[in-house]
């Protein structure tokens, strides 16, 4: 019988190993935390959100991080799969907003025990609280790894799904780049993806705790170009902005300078539409100060900072707003600008921008073009999508795709 060992107990080393095993293979499961899917329960603020509900071929559209070595992946394990799979198991799934899947209990911890109570009944060994140390190889072929406490592991195939460097305390330290890189492999520059953004503007903070619903958010360069523009919902913080649309956009935020954030407060409406409604409500707020006449529009955290920003005087009656004063505030709605400080740490990222050179990987089995028995996937890998369940998706089908193709190579 062919023994593989798996080293992370993520999502996609929970599937390469079910999916191993399945096979008829003895397979042993690594993981260096007190459990298994640590990262997995606290995504989705505690709900998962475990695929999207797209077509597969729109996938591609949402991984700006080399989408096409994923071909192989993503059709050999679809989104359709991931659901079949879960219902298989007895975990119920619905499809939410931007066609995000999450369970019906909403508790992430229903999927993880699914999929482990999967690995029991595939006699899979696991080894929680057990981290890898090195690989012991030679002539290019890895003969088992070492752990912390010295023992030994050995196996006929291995496989290395350990995370990114993104929240550390769920165990994504680093540790398989630097295993990687010991067996001649290339790690690409590792950048936060899906993280809050900084803003240089000091009124940000006045906005703490605000969220927004339904607007648009835009990156722009320098040259006035927009590089990203995504409609949806999105978070104020003490330090800038965050939100579903701001993680997504997060990622053409790491290579650039001298961005500004452009927020359209009122997406739905045309300037010209946005102009009779704000003539509507100065009309009914007539003989009333300009800053009284906006709780009807806005937020009341967010009247303020537009006061400030439009120029107009806040005790001017609504009845002596010219019309060139009120085209340039329905201009500032529709164009909330912010300048872009950077990103948070990598550490806050939801997702690991760069990883593992997928030159040196085979997309069609995920297997090392360096060392003959070594395979890989999940986040470990230089590849990357937006927000949505697309990222979890990449976990589940490249586990799905390594288990599976190393039961084939004997």
């Amino acid at each position: 019988m062919t023994k593989i060992i798996v080293i992370g107990g993520g999502p996609s080393g929970m599937m390469a190993a079910i999916t191993a095993a399945s096979n008829n293979n003895e397979v042993v499961l690594i993981e260096r935390n007190e459990k298994l899917g640590k990262k997995m329960f606290i995504s989705g603020k505690g709900r998962c959100n475990i695929t999207n509900g797209k077509d597969i071929e729109e996938f591609f559209d949402y991984i700006p991080g080399n989408p096409h070595f994923l071909y192989s992946s993503l059709y050999s394990f679809t989104n359709e799969d991931t659901i079949k799979f879960f219902n298989k198991l007895g975990v119920k799934l619905k499809i939410e907003r931007g066609d995000r899947v999450f369970p019906v209990s909403n508790k992430s911890s229903d999927l993880i025990e699914a999929m482990k109570k999967q690995l029991i009944k595939e006699k899979v060994k696991i080894k929680l609280n057990s981290r890898v140390k090195k690989f012991i190889c030679r002539d290019r072929v890895i003969s088992a790894v070492q752990l912390e406490d010295n023992s030994i592991v050995e196996g006929d195939y291995f496989m290395l799904c350990t995370g990114g460097l993104s929240y550390p305390q769920t165990g994504s330290t680093g540790d398989g780049y630097k295993l990687a890189k010991g067996m001649g492999h290339t790690i690409m520059e590792l950048n936060p993806s899906l993280v809050p953004i900084e803003i240089e503007e000091g009124w940000i903070k006045k906005l703490q705790g605000l969220s927004l619903k339904n607007v648009s958010l835009s990156i722009v360069d320098s040259k006035n170009k927009i590089l990203y523009r995504e409609f949806g919902e999105m978070l104020f913080t003490h330090f800038g902005i965050s939100g579903p649309i701001v993680l997504s956009a997060s990622r053409v935020v790491k290579d650039n300078t001298n961005l500004r954030a452009v927020v359209n407060l009122k997406p739905a409406l045309q300037v010209e539409q946005l102009d009779r409604r704000l003539q509507r409500d100065f009309l009914k707020y007539s003989n009333k100060d300009f800053k009284n006449s906006l709780d009807d529009l806005l937020p009341r955290k967010l009247i303020e900072i537009v006061i400030d920003l439009s120029k107009i005087v806040p005790s001017k009656k609504c009845n002596s707003i010219t019309k060139e004063e009120r085209m340039d505030l329905a201009n500032l709605l529709q164009n909330l600008s912010m300048t872009i400080k950077g990103l948070r740490p990598i550490s806050e990222a939801i997702i690991t921008s760069g990883g593992i050179n997928t030159k040196e990987i085979d997309p069609s089995t995920m297997k090392s073009k360096i060392i003959s028995n070594l395979y890989f996937a999940g986040e470990l890998i230089d590849v990357d999508g937006y927000t949505g369940g697309f990222n979890m998706q990449i976990a589940l089908s490249t586990g799905f795709l390594a288990g599976t193709q190393m039961t084939r190579i004997r």
